[in-house]
């Protein structure tokens, strides 16, 4: 296995993602940040984060995939979420339940950081993913 998820003792709980990932491998992949677009750039979901949130995991899916990995080499992800309030929790958590079997993502997730910022790529974008990766 290149990728160990684990939570050592002592660390907070409970969070729906491990705190450490440990990782053998000598290709790192790294996924630049991915939107709710199609490869012609059109947008793919309507205007709430868990659609968004949903088709940005399935682009990450397929950059991934292009550099022959999947979300069980995840070492880390990254989400940059516009206006971020604790009460998304609930919508982002959605978007992930959405195509976590679909796309094979772990439970729990791999390492992972909540941004907020106040704008992203395009004003109609509400979420964008970041992956980083490690294969053998």
């Amino acid at each position: 296995m290149t990728v160990q998820l684990t939570t050592p003792d002592g660390m907070f709980q409970p969070v729906p993602y491990h705190h450490v990932s440990i990782a053998t491998g000598s290709r790192h992949v790294h996924v630049a940040g991915q939107i709710n677009r199609d490869a012609d750039a059109h947008r793919l979901a309507p205007g709430d984060l868990t659609g968004q949130l949903a088709h940005a995991l399935r682009n990450t899916a397929r950059g991934l995939a292009g550099a022959g990995a999947t979300f069980s080499d995840i070492v880390r992800l990254r989400f940059f979420v516009v206006g971020w309030e604790p009460e998304q929790m609930d919508a982002f958590l959605a978007g992930i339940d959405e195509v976590a079997d679909e796309l094979g993502i772990p439970r729990p997730l791999p390492p992972l950081s909540v941004i907020g910022v106040s704008y992203l790529f395009e004003p109609d974008v509400l979420v964008e993913v970041e992956a980083y990766a490690v294969v053998d």
